[in-house]
């Protein structure tokens, strides 16, 4: 047996043992429940990775119990309604916090239904691999959907990546050893170097910030990103949607329905991950994700207007690296 197939069947087992004990006892949580009744959401196929996927995906990090500690009863009530609601999407990542560990309670019996996507911000080849190790432990998979490298933000960190012993080594490994499905590239602090990236490699997903306060930003995703992901047939996933509410301040948009609306109706986004402080709140943009009905031109200019005088404050996250 190999050093390779050796961690890929420890993996495997370690993820079966754990994840085995944490169904079992989900399913007799749901035993005495009745099941509840997915509610439609609408679905666009990942780029080409061929997998349809429902417009709206459950964010791991930000304002959100999932990345709190000490919020393990809320992070999981609010995973499970997540499922019932018929959310299939979920994003985290290594550095959220105990996001995967919470992950990880609830939705290894669904794990065939879902699409589960983390992230690694090592650079190197060893460090990521430690990282996939982990993600995949806590999870309790065998197995990610897709596999990202990290807030990507200047052109020395994709020069390392892509370097004899850069993270782009462990990602085409994990590929091979079917450790994970799909590769990604993540970014919210500089368009071009995602832009370059994806023009280096060729990567199946890219999740980088779209929202209506893009355009009125010196250096925005969306002219820049976009038009190279849509060239290779990249899927989009969208984040910082709602610019953790801060586009929702006086003057600025109406609510999540603008927000959302003005996301997912520009050309090459499949879909976006927001993250939500309650079941009150998830409960809410499922309602609008549901109801979502592409915006025209007239429609996206003037919400984009609605953030002309507060495009600064709503994309502080611009600043992070």
């Amino acid at each position: 047996m190999t050093a390779k197939q050796t961690r890929r069947n420890f993996l495997i087992t370690s993820a079966a043992v754990t994840g085995g004990i944490v169904a079992s006892a989900a399913l007799q949580k749901n035993s005495s429940t009745s099941t509840a009744t997915t509610i439609f959401m609408p679905e666009r196929v990942l780029g080409r990775t061929e997998v349809k996927v429902p417009i709206f995906g459950l964010g791991g990090a930000g304002q959100t119990p999932l990345s709190s500690t000490g919020k393990e009863g809320e992070a999981v009530s609010l995973i499970q309604t997540a499922l019932d609601l018929g959310i299939r999407y979920f994003d985290t990542a290594a550095s959220y916090g105990p996001s995967e560990d919470y992950l990880g309670k609830v939705l290894p019996p669904h794990r065939a239904k879902i699409f589960l996507a983390s992230k690694t911000a090592q650079r190197d080849r060893d460090g990521a691999w430690r990282e996939l190790e982990r993600s995949l432990k806590r999870l309790n998979t065998d197995y990610l959907d897709l596999w990202q490298l990290h807030h990507v933000s200047f052109t020395a960190e994709l020069d390392t990546i892509f370097s004899s012993s850069g993270a782009i080594k462990a990602l085409e490994e994990a590929i091979q050893q079917k450790l994970v499905r799909f590769a990604g590239i993540t970014g919210h602090h500089d368009p071009e170097v995602i832009a370059e990236g994806l023009r280096r490699y060729p990567f199946h997903t890219t999740l980088i910030p779209v929202n209506a306060a893009d355009k009125h930003h010196p250096r925005p995703f969306i002219p820049v990103v976009l038009p190279v992901a849509q060239a290779n047939n990249v899927g989009v996933i969208a984040m910082k949607v709602p610019a953790y509410g801060r586009l929702f301040q006086p003057g600025g948009l109406t609510g999540m329905q603008q927000a959302l609306g003005f996301t997912m109706s520009q050309p090459g986004v499949h879909c976006c991950v927001i993250a939500a402080e309650s079941i009150e709140q998830l409960e809410s943009n499922v309602k609008v994700a549901r109801d979502f009905q592409p915006l025209t031109e007239p429609e996206l200019a003037a919400i984009a207007q609605r953030t002309a005088s507060i495009w600064e404050n709503s994309t502080f996250f611009r600043a992070w690296t």
